[in-house]
C-alpha cells in the first residue's frame, strides 16, 4: 500500500538552540525512525511540501517564530490529511501548566506535548504512535481514491450503459415508427384490395351491359331517320361511353386494370387537353399557361391514363380554391435519389407533369392521408375521396410515384412522376369513321360469351361486317362447335366465364386448331390473367363495331404473316 514515498515517513525535527536536534534525530534513528534537522521555521515549511510523516518541534521556535505560513500548509491539507505535530516542552501540555498549549494546540492542530527532559524509550514511543496514525490517514487516502476511481468507473459504466439504452430506445422507436409505416401500408393495401375486388366483381357484369347497350344502339342508328331519335341514341351511346370510362378508371384506382403502356409525349397530351379542362374546370379558376419543360423525355406511361390523372389533379386544384384562384400544369425531366416517403417512386429517371393550386393547402394530418381511398375533406356528396387514390394508383402500377408539396393558406402542387421512356412516341393515329367489312364472306366466326344478350349483339355486329358467324354459349359448346364445323376461321372469346374460362379454352382450341386466330372480348380480367397476351387479340367491352372489326382483321393478318415466316411455330 502506497503511504506517500519513502519521504513521507521520514520525522522532520526542528530545535535551532542547543543540542536537542541532534539527539532527538539520534534517538529516531537508533530505533529505526529517519529523521531530518531543520534550521528554521521557513525551512520545516518547505520540507513539508517534500514529505513527513510527522514534525518534532521544540516549543522555544514555535512561540518566538512566525507561524503564519505553516498555519496556511495545515489549513490547506486535503481532506484525508492530519498531519501530527510532537512539540517538546519545558512545561507540559496542560493549561494550567503552559498557557501557549491552547494557542499551538488551535494552530497545529494534530498536536501532542513532550515534556522534557524525557526518556529516549517515550520519544521513541511518541513517533511511532503518530507514524501509526499518519500511515492510517495515507490508507484512508488510498481507500478515498478507490472510492472515487470506482465512483469514476460507476459513473462510465452508468453512461454507457445510459448511452445503450437510448441507443436502443432510438432503435425499438425507429422499429415502431418503421411497423407503424408498415401496418400503415398494408391498411391501404387491404383497403385497396377491397375496393379491387368489388369493383372487378361488377366491372364483368357491368361492361356487359354496356355492351349490349351501345351494340343496340349502333345497329338503331343506322337505321335512325328521325333527328330527335338520332340524338336520343347519340345520348345514349354517349352515357354508355361514360359508363365504361368510370369502370375502367376504378379499375386504375385499385390497380385491377391491364395497363398499355407505351411511349408518351407528355407535354402533346398537356396541350391537346385544353379545350377539356376549360369545360371541366369552369369559368371561376383561371387556367394559367402550361410550363412546359423543352426537350422532355418521353414518358411509359398508358396514354388513355394519363389525360385521366390530369383531369383528375385539376379537379382537385379546382375544388380547393376559392373563386379567382389559378391552376397550373408543368412538365419537366427529373432524376430522383433514394426516396423519403411511400407514395415517393424508387431512385432513376422520372419525367415529371405537375398540377399547381392557390388554394388552401393542406395540413399535415390531411397530406398524411391525401392517398387513402375514401377520405376527402370535401362537404357530404361533393367528393369521393378517389381523385388522388385514382392517381397514386396508376403512377405506382406503372412504375412511377406521387409527391405532394403543400402549404396551408398557400397552395398544393401534387407532382406526378411517370417512368422515361427511351423510344420516341407513336403518332397519334386517326380513328376509322366506318368499320372495315370482312375480306371474305366465306369466313366464319365463332362467337363465344356465357351472357346470350352480349353473344347476340356481337354476332350482330360481326353480321353486319360480312362475316358468317356461329354462336356458343360455353366452353364445352365451342369446343363441339370446333369439332364439327371444320371451316371456322375464328374466334372471338369471352375471358371470363363459369366452368371453362377463357384461358382454358383458349388453350384448348390451340391445341386443336392452332391456325385459327383468337380475340378475347373482356369486360375485365385480372392483369396477371393476361400476361403474354398482347393487345390486339384483346378487345375490351363495351366495344364498338369499328373497333371489333379492326382488332379481328388485324388477329387475322397476324395469323397470316406467322404462318408465312419461316421458322415460327403456331401455338
Amino acid at each position: 500500500m502506497s503511504r506517500g514515498g519513502e519521504l513521507s515517513e521520514r520525522a522532520l525535527v526542528l530545535a535551532p538552540t542547543g543540542r536537542d536536534a541532534a539527539i532527538a534525530a539520534a534517538i529516531l534513528k537508533e530505533a529505526g525512525a529517519p529523521a531530518l534537522v531543520c534550521d528554521t521555521l521557513e525551512t520545516l515549511r518547505e520540507r513539508l511540501d517534500e514529505g513527513a510523516g510527522l514534525a518534532v518541534v521544540v516549543e522555544e521556535a514555535l512561540r518566538d517564530g512566525d507561524l503564519s505560513a505553516l498555519s496556511a500548509w495545515i489549513e490547506d491539507q486535503p481532506s484525508w490529511s492530519d498531519f501530527p505535530f510532537l512539540v517538546l516542552t519545558q512545561r507540559g501540555g496542560s493549561v494550567e501548566r503552559n498557557p501557549g498549549a491552547q494557542r499551538l494546540s488551535v494552530t497545529l492542530g494534530n498536536v501532542s506535548f513532550l515534556e522534557r527532559p524525557f526518556h529516549p524509550t517515550t520519544l521513541v514511543s511518541a513517533v511511532r504512535t503518530a507514524l501509526r496514525g499518519r500511515r492510517r490517514q495515507y490508507e484512508a487516502r488510498e481507500r478515498m481514491e478507490e472510492i472515487r476511481r470506482g465512483e469514476a468507473m460507476l459513473e462510465r459504466r452508468v453512461a454507457e450503459r445510459t448511452a445503450e439504452l437510448e441507443a436502443a430506445n432510438r432503435q425499438l422507436a425507429a422499429q415502431i415508427s418503421e411497423r407503424e409505416k408498415v401496418e400503415s401500408a398494408l391498411r391501404q393495401a387491404q383497403r385497396l384490395e377491397a375496393v379491387g375486388q368489388l369493383t372487378s366483381g361488377v366491372a364483368h357484369d357491368f361492361n356487359n351491359l354496356l355492351t349490349v347497350i351501345l351494340g343496340n344502339v349502333e345497329q338503331m342508328r343506322k337505321h335512325a331517320e328521325d333527328p330527335k331519335l338520332i340524338r336520343r341514341l347519340a345520348m345514349m351511346s354517349e352515357a354508355s361511353q361514360r359508363g365504361a370510362r368510370l369502370t375502367a378508371q376504378m379499375l386504375a384506382f385499385s390497380r385491377q386494370q391491364k395497363l398499355e403502356p407505351r411511349a408518351v409525349d407528355l407535354n402533346e397530351t398537356v396541350q391537346s387537353m385544353g379545350d377539356l379542362l376549360q369545360s371541366t374546370i369552369g369559368g371561376s379558376v383561371q387556367i394559367a399557361a402550361p410550363r412546359l419543360a423543352e426537350n422532355l423525355w418521353p414518358a411509359m406511361i398508358d396514354p388513355t391514363q394519363i389525360e385521366l390523372v390530369v383531369l383528375n389533379l385539376a379537379i382537385n386544384a379546382r375544388d380547393a380554391m376559392e373563386v379567382g384562384g389559378s391552376l397550373t400544369i408543368s412538365t419537366d425531366n427529373v432524376v430522383l435519389g433514394e426516396p423519403e416517403a411511400a407514395e415517393a417512386p424508387p431512385a432513376g429517371e422520372y419525367v415529371m407533369v405537375s398540377v399547381s393550386d392557390t388554394g388552401s393547402g393542406m395540413t399535415e394530418a390531411v397530406r398524411a392521408r391525401a392517398f387513402e381511398p375514401f377520405f376527402t375533406t370535401k362537404e357530404v356528396g361533393k367528393g369521393s375521396g378517389l381523385g388522388l387514390s385514382q392517381v397514386f394508383g396508376l403512377a405506382k402500377q406503372s412504375g412511377g410515384g406521387v409527391g405532394i408539396e403543400t402549404e396551408v393558406g398557400r397552395g398544393t402542387t401534387i407532382k406526378v412522376f411517370l417512368p422515361r421512356a427511351h423510344e420516341a412516341p407513336a403518332g397519334r393515329t386517326a380513328d376509322a369513321g366506318a368499320a372495315p367489312a370482312a375480306h371474305d364472306n366465306h369466313l366464319v366466326v365463332l362467337v363465344v360469351d356465357d351472357d346470350d344478350a352480349v353473344r347476340e349483339v356481337t354476332a350482330g355486329l360481326l353480321t353486319d361486317l360480312g362475316y358468317n358467324v356461329v354462336e356458343a354459349g360455353s366452353g364445352g359448346a365451342a369446343l363441339d362447335l370446333i369439332e364439327q364445323h371444320g371451316e371456322i376461321s375464328a374466334v372471338v372469346l369471352d375471358f371470363a366465364m363459369p366452368g371453362m374460362n377463357g384461358a382454358d379454352l383458349a388453350r384448348e382450341l390451340r391445341a386443336r386448331r392452332p391456325r385459327v386466330p383468337i380475340l378475347f372480348a373482356t369486360g375485365y380480367a385480372d392483369a396477371e390473367a393476361l400476361m403474354g397476351v398482347g393487345d390486339h387479340q384483346i378487345v375490351h367491352k363495351p366495344f364498338v363495331q369499328a373497333e371489333l372489326a379492326r382488332k379481328l382483321s388485324r388477329s387475322f393478318t397476324t395469323a397470316r404473316d406467322r404462318e408465312t415466316r419461316p421458322g415460327v411455330r403456331l401455338s
